[in-house]
C-alpha cells in the first residue's frame, strides 16, 4: 500500500516540518526567574514539528522511509539531528529538573520506537543513551496501578505498543516482562467496553482498540480470543465507522483525522481490513490542509501503511 509516490509525499512532508522551528509548542518546567527558553538550545534535535514528541514520530516516519527508499536527504539530516551532541543535550534536557516527566508516556514511546527503527544504522548509537534511560523510567511507570485510559496523549496501552517494538528490536526482557505485567493487571478484567463513548471530540486514539491491539500482542492466541469475546461481545459496531463533520482547522479536532488513521492501523491488526481500509480512505487526503495536522498526522498514515499485520513488526 505504500507506492513510491506515497513515500515521496511523507517524505517532503516530514522533511519540512522537522526542521521548522516555528511555530513551536513549548513544554517547560520553569524554574527559575529569567530561565531562558529557547527550544532549538534546549532540543537541538527534536525542536521542529511544532512539538517535541511530533518530532520525534516524524523523525521515526523518516527512518522508517529511508530503510525502505533510501534517501540522502533523510540521512543527512539525520546526521545533523540524531549527531552525538544533539543527543546528547536531550538527554541531558531530561535528567535535568525540567525533565522527570517530561513527554511521559507518549513522547517517550515515541522516542523508543525511533531507537527501534533506527537498529542497524549508523545513528543508533547516538540516540541509544536517551533510549535507554527512558525504557528504565518506562518500566518504573508501568509499574502504577492504574492505566491512563483518555483517547489521547497519556494513553497507556498505545504507550506500551511501541514500547514492546522497542524491547523486541533490542532485546530488552525486563520491559517486555513489564508490559506484559502491567497489560494483564490493567485490562484483564475488562468486558464489554463502552462503545458508544467513542469518540471524544479531542481523540486521536480509540481507548477500545489501543487496548484490545495491546493485549493481542501480549496474550496467546486462544487466550486472547477468549478475552476479546468479553471484551468486544457484539464486534466493532460504530468504531468500523470514521469520524466526520469536524473542523480541521481546529487544532483539537483534527486529532479525529488522526484518530481515522490510529483507528486504521488497529483495525488492520487485529484482523478488521475493510473497516481498516474505510478509515484510511477518510482521512488520507486531508495530511496537509493546515499545519495543526500536517506536523504530525502522516506519522500515523505511515503507522498504518506499514502495520497491518504483526509480521510487518519484526525486528529491522
Amino acid at each position: 500500500m505504500l507506492t513510491p509516490a506515497l513515500a515521496e509525499s511523507f517524505t517532503r512532508i516530514a522533511l519540512a516540518n522537522v526542521a521548522r522551528p516555528y511555530p513551536h509548542k513549548l513544554d517547560h518546567l520553569v524554574g527559575a526567574p529569567g530561565e531562558r527558553l529557547d527550544h532549538c538550545r534546549l532540543h537541538p534535535a527534536f525542536y521542529g514539528s511544532y512539538d517535541w514528541h511530533s518530532a520525534v514520530h516524524m523523525h521515526w516516519l523518516l527512518a522508517r522511509l529511508g530503510r525502505r527508499f533510501p534517501s540522502a536527504k533523510i540521512d543527512s539530516l539525520f546526521d545533523r539531528h540524531l549527531s552525538h551532541e544533539a543527543m546528547g543535550a536531550e538527554l541531558a534536557y531530561l535528567m535535568g529538573p525540567a525533565g522527570g516527566t517530561f513527554e511521559r508516556p507518549y513522547g517517550w514511546a515515541w522516542l523508543l520506537k525511533l531507537r527501534a527503527e533506527l537498529s542497524g544504522t549508523r545513528w543508533e548509537a547516538a540516540v541509544a543513551p536517551l533510549a535507554r534511560e527512558i525504557s528504565a523510567r518506562f518500566r518504573r511507570f508501568i509499574e502504577a496501578p492504574y492505566p491512563v485510559r483518555a483517547g489521547t496523549h497519556g494513553n497507556t496501552a498505545f504507550a506500551c505498543i511501541l514500547g514492546l517494538d522497542f524491547a523486541r528490536a533490542t532485546g530488552d526482557g525486563e520491559l517486555l516482562d513489564g508490559v506484559e505485567r502491567a497489560a494483564r493487571r490493567w485490562y484483564g478484567a475488562d468486558r464489554d467496553a463502552p462503545l458508544a463513548y467513542e469518540p471524544s471530540l479531542d481523540e486521536f486514539l480509540s481507548p477500545t482498540l489501543v487496548e484490545a491491539l495491546l493485549m493481542k500482542e501480549m496474550l496467546p492466541l486462544t487466550e486472547f480470543a477468549a478475552w476479546m469475546a468479553g471484551f468486544l461481545p457484539r464486534g466493532i459496531g460504530s468504531l468500523g465507522v470514521p469520524p466526520s463533520g469536524f473542523d480541521r482547522a481546529d487544532a483539537k479536532q483534527v486529532h479525529l483525522d488522526g484518530l481515522a488513521l490510529s483507528r486504521a492501523w488497529c483495525l488492520g491488526r487485529l484482523g478488521f481490513a475493510e473497516a481498516a481500509e474505510r478509515h484510511l480512505a477518510a482521512a488520507l487526503p486531508h495530511l496537509e490542509d493546515d499545519y495543526v495536522g500536517t506536523h504530525w498526522l502522516a506519522s500515523f498514515a505511515l503507522l498504518a501503511l506499514t502495520e497491518a499485520s504483526a509480521e510487518a513488526l519484526k525486528p529491522p
